[in-house]
C-alpha cells in the first residue's frame, strides 16, 4: 500500500553520504552575547577565548565553544591568530547609526547562516508547511542531521522571529520575502539553470499557466509568469494565446495540461475556469505551483500544498514573484510530492 508523502522516510540511501549541514546551534540574538561583551568591556578589540569568557562572566566550556561557532556562522565574529573580534556586521547591529541598521544587520546574518539561510530562501513568501514536510525538506534537501532536526527547528523559528522575517498568519507561520537584488535571498539565474538541468528539464518541456485572462491578473503572464518559466528552463504555454484553435476549447486545455511537465495556477479572485483546470491537473497527478495574493482565495483543501503569496503593495513584488516562481518550479520538479495533491486514501 502506498504511503502518504508526509510519512515517507526522511533519509535516502545514496552512493556517498552527503555532508551534514553545520547550522548555528544558538538563536540569532543570543549569538550576539560574546561580540557585545567584547564591545562593551574591551572596546571591540581582539581578545582570547579566556578573556571573552571573562567578559561574559562564564568559563570556557563546550557550550561556550558552541556559542562562538554560532557567532562565526552568523558573521558576528572574526577569528584570527586564535583571537576573537566583533565583525562590522555585529557592530552595525549593536551600535546602529541609522534606524534600519539593526534589523538590516540581523537579516544579513540570517542569510549568512548555513541551513537557516537555505530553508528561509526555500520557503520565503510562503506559509511554513506541516512539521513533517519541513523536516523532510530540511533533512533530504539541506542535509540537516535527523537527530538534530528539533534543535534546528527551534533555532530557525527563534532566529527568524529575531529578524522579523516570520509572522503569524491565520494560524500559520508565513515567511516574509525580504529579497532584493542585493540581499542574496533569491537564487541567481545561473544557479536556477544548473538546478533545472540537474532535475532533467529539457528545452521541449512545457509549463502550462492557469490564470484569468482579464487585466490586471492576465497581464502577469507576460510580466511575471512567462519570464519566470523561461528562467526555470521550460517553455511557457497559456491556453488563450498558445493552444486555442478550431475545435473544442476544453479538449485543447486537456491536451495542454496532459503534455505539461509542470503547471502554474494563479488562484487570486477564485476564477472558476482556473479552479476547473486545477482539478484536472490534480486528477492527472501533475505538480502545480500555486500562487495567490491572499490566503482567502486558496481553497482550504489544497492549503497543505506549497502556495506562494505576493503583495502588490510591495514596490518590488513583481521581481520577487518572478524569482520565487522560477525557484518553486524547479523545486517542484525535483520534489514533486511538495506540489502534487494527495488524499487520505494514499495513506
Amino acid at each position: 500500500m502506498a504511503k502518504n508523502a508526509a510519512n515517507r522516510k526522511t533519509t535516502k540511501k545514496v552512493a556517498g553520504k552527503q555532508k551534514e549541514t553545520s547550522f548555528p546551534r544558538v538563536p540569532l540574538k543570543k549569538a550576539l552575547r560574546i561580540p557585545k561583551a567584547i564591545l562593551d568591556q574591551n572596546a571591540g578589540n581582539a581578545c582570547t577565548r579566556d578573556e571573552a569568557a571573562t567578559f561574559c562572566d562564564c568559563r570556557v566550556t563546550g557550550s561556550f565553544g558552541v556559542e562562538i561557532a554560532a557567532a562565526n556562522k552568523y558573521g558576528f565574529l572574526r577569528t584570527e591568530d586564535k583571537k576573537l573580534e566583533p565583525s562590522e556586521l555585529a557592530k552595525q547591529i549593536l551600535r546602529p547609526k541609522q534606524p534600519s541598521d539593526e534589523i538590516d544587520g540581523l537579516r544579513q546574518a540570517i542569510l549568512k547562516a548555513p541551513g537557516i539561510s537555505e530553508v528561509y530562501s526555500h520557503y520565503r513568501g510562503e506559509n511554513l508547511p506541516d512539521d513533517q514536510f519541513l523536516k523532510n525538506t530540511a533533512i533530504d534537501k539541506y542535509h540537516i542531521s535527523e537527530d538534530k532536526y528539533q534543535e534546528f527547528r527551534t533555532v530557525l523559528l527563534e532566529s527568524l522571529s529575531d529578524a522579523d522575517m516570520i509572522e503569524d498568519h491565520n494560524g500559520s507561520k508565513r515567511l516574509r520575502d525580504i529579497s532584493d537584488k542585493s540581499s542574496g535571498a533569491a537564487i541567481d539565474e545561473k544557479t536556477i539553470k544548473k538546478q533545472s538541468k540537474a532535475a532533467g528539464v529539457t528545452s521541449s518541456d512545457t509549463c502550462f499557466v492557469m490564470q484569468p485572462f482579464a487585466s490586471p491578473l492576465g497581464d502577469y503572464y507576460e510580466k511575471v509568469y512567462k519570464p519566470a518559466i523561461e528562467k526555470a528552463g521550460l517553455k511557457p504555454v497559456r491556453a488563450d494565446a498558445d493552444i486555442f484553435a478550431t475545435g473544442k476549447i476544453i479538449d485543447q486545455v486537456w491536451r495542454g495540461i496532459k503534455a505539461a511537465k509542470i503547471l502554474v495556477a494563479e488562484l487570486t479572485n477564485r476564477n472558476p475556469n482556473v479552479f476547473y483546470e486545477l482539478g484536472l491537473a490534480h486528477a492527472l497527478r501533475k505538480p502545480v505551483v500555486l500562487i495567490s495574493s491572499n490566503e482567502g482565495d486558496v481553497p482550504f483543501d489544497v492549503r497543505h500544498i506549497r502556495v506562494i503569496y505576493y503583495d502588490v503593495m510591495d514596490p518590488f513584488w513583481g521581481q520577487k514573484l518572478l524569482d520565487k516562481v522560477a525557484e518553486n518550479i524547479v523545486s517542484a520538479i525535483e520534489r514533486p510530492e511538495e506540489a502534487i495533491f494527495h488524499t487520505d486514501e494514499e495513506a
